[in-house]
């Protein structure tokens, strides 16, 4: 059976269920100083771009200044909430052993918060030293740039055109289209809303789906139609 060169799988949203946590604070930051805007608002319209791009994109549609200080008190009580309420999405452990191909994670998030929680729910292992965080990529600008998911290619040796993403965000499927590389979109994350398959699906993945079982299928039929 054909394999893939290489499988990155985004963290947040993705293998472990954090993106509502971090919305929800960043949310509530960036209301108190001035713009209004939920957790699910901030899901479905910024997922997957770091919370510094985040302000700038809130900066240029509300001309409200938002100070540069909310990134740091933004990490600091995301890390305190991600530590004690974070969960590895059902399912997600078994799904990435399932894989032969080589591994990798790909994240806008800081690489030893990724690393913590990856180790907290037993992923570590399955991923080694190819956990890679856009803030590390020497250079490199955040997902959805695609520069994070380019290194771990040249990293890993593998063929841009042979490698596979399971991303949950519309940011994180540009970046990965932009690489050259093939798109699973997933969508079974506390913050998926109604609609979040077809919008990852217009984004450019080529299929969706929203519980890891299906995953080792669904990888196994578009390496299998690939090379048809």
């Amino acid at each position: 059976m054909p394999q893939p060169d290489l499988v990155i799988f985004d963290f947040d949203g993705t293998l472990v269920d954090s993106e509502f946590v971090a919305a929800r604070i960043e949310a509530e930051l960036i209301t108190k100083a001035g713009y209004e805007i939920t957790g699910q608002e901030l899901s479905e319209l910024y997922a997957g771009l770091t919370f510094k791009d985040i302000l700038l994109r809130i900066e240029e549609v509300s001309s409200i200044p938002l100070k540069a200080s909310l990134i740091d008190e933004a990490e600091d009580l995301v890390d305190k909430r991600l530590r004690a309420e974070v969960r590895a999405i059902e399912g997600a452990r078994n799904a990435v052993a399932s894989v032969t191909a080589k591994r990798a994670i790909c994240s806008n998030s800081r690489a030893d918060r990724v690393r913590f929680m990856a180790e907290k729910w037993g992923l570590g292992p399955l991923f080694g030293d190819h956990i890679y965080s856009s803030l590390d990529v020497p250079g490199g600008k955040p997902k959805p740039a695609p520069d994070v998911f380019l290194f771990a290619a040249q990293k890993l040796d593998a063929d841009p055109a042979k490698t596979f993403v399971v991303e949950d965000s519309v940011h994180g499927i540009a970046g990965a289209k932009a690489a050259g590389m093939r798109v699973i979109g997933f969508t079974g994350a506390s913050h998926s809303y109604p609609g979040h398959a077809d919008v990852l699906t217009e984004a450019g993945a080529e299929t969706v789906i929203r519980r890891w079982a299906d995953f080792p299928g669904v990888l196994a039929a578009l390496t299998e139609w690939s090379d048809a």
